[in-house]
């Protein structure tokens, strides 16, 4: 199921200025929760394991079977819409996970998602969102005006910008250190600009959902590229700053607002 990544040249200096005990493990399967089965493969190359001990009581009543499985005993490592890296501090030392899904991936970029990964390990930042949320979730899930499986991508999307506020400061310092690394930094964000100046019109057009326009808004912030309205909201000091109750009144304010559009609207007509 495993088998242990040989890192050379920038990524090996990475890991040793990040998270030197980390190990990044090569998978031949996707996957997000981890077999019991396969548990024992992992055991065999880390010292412990320690699922996360999400609380039950975090999660409002419509929650989505994946956050049910993070408030269990289950190991779970990404979610659905996570990329084809992911990384974990449920284990003693953390890990990386390459899946299969990489396949495809342009070399520069892999390596990229490598290292990224290996900065937020070390940087001790929340693995999951509903860690970010805790006992918030279900205030965020109350302010969202949308279905359980949007306000769970909204949820990860708000996470992924709040990492992201910390990692770029260290992808903008690597151009002297790891100048392969920072140039493919610097590509994803010239690539993902593009896309953004469009959103609030398709939004606006129902062309983009809100939660799927937030995934890709927020997934920019660590590229350090102008965000479009509402989600600029997100790439601020002032959130990095409060984290998790920043979140939550932002997303009360973005759909307190919608709301209050659409009931100017109705009246108008």
């Amino acid at each position: 199921m495993f088998s242990e990544r040989d890192l050379a040249g920038d990524l090996a200096a990475v890991r040793e200025a990040y998270a030197p005990e980390a190990i990044v493990l090569d998978c031949e399967r996707d996957f997000q929760t981890l077999p019991p089965e396969h548990r024992d493969d992992l055991a065999l190359l880390t010292e412990s394991l320690s699922p996360s001990d999400y609380d039950a009581d975090w999660l409002p009543a419509d929650a989505p079977e994946i956050l049910s499985r993070l408030a269990s005993g289950d190991f779970v490592v990404g979610a659905p819409g996570d990329g084809a890296v992911a990384w974990t501090t449920q284990t003693e030392p953390p890990v990386v996970f390459v899946k299969a899904r990489v396949e495809g991936t342009p070399e520069a970029f892999q390596r990229f998602l490598i290292a990224e990964a290996l900065v937020e390990a070390g940087l001790d930042l929340p693995e999951q969102f509903l860690g970010f949320f805790r006992e918030r979730y279900r205030a965020f899930d109350a302010a969202v005006d949308a279905g359980p499986t949007a306000v769970y991508q909204l949820a990860a999307a708000c996470c992924d910008a709040y990492r992201g506020l910390h990692t770029r400061e260290e992808f903008a310092s690597w151009a002297d250190d790891y100048p392969d690394l920072y140039a493919a930094w610097v590509d994803a964000g010239e690539r993902v600009t593009g896309r953004l100046d469009g959103l609030p019109r398709e939004i606006a057009r129902g062309e983009t959902s809100f939660s799927d326009a937030a995934e890709l808004a927020c997934s920019a912030v660590k590229h350090d590229v102008e965000v479009p309205a509402p989600f600029g909201a997100l790439d601020t000091l002032a959130y990095r700053r409060h984290g998790a109750g920043y979140a939550v009144t932002w997303a009360q304010k973005v759909f307190d607002a919608d709301s209050s559009d659409s009931d100017a609207a109705d009246s108008a007509e």
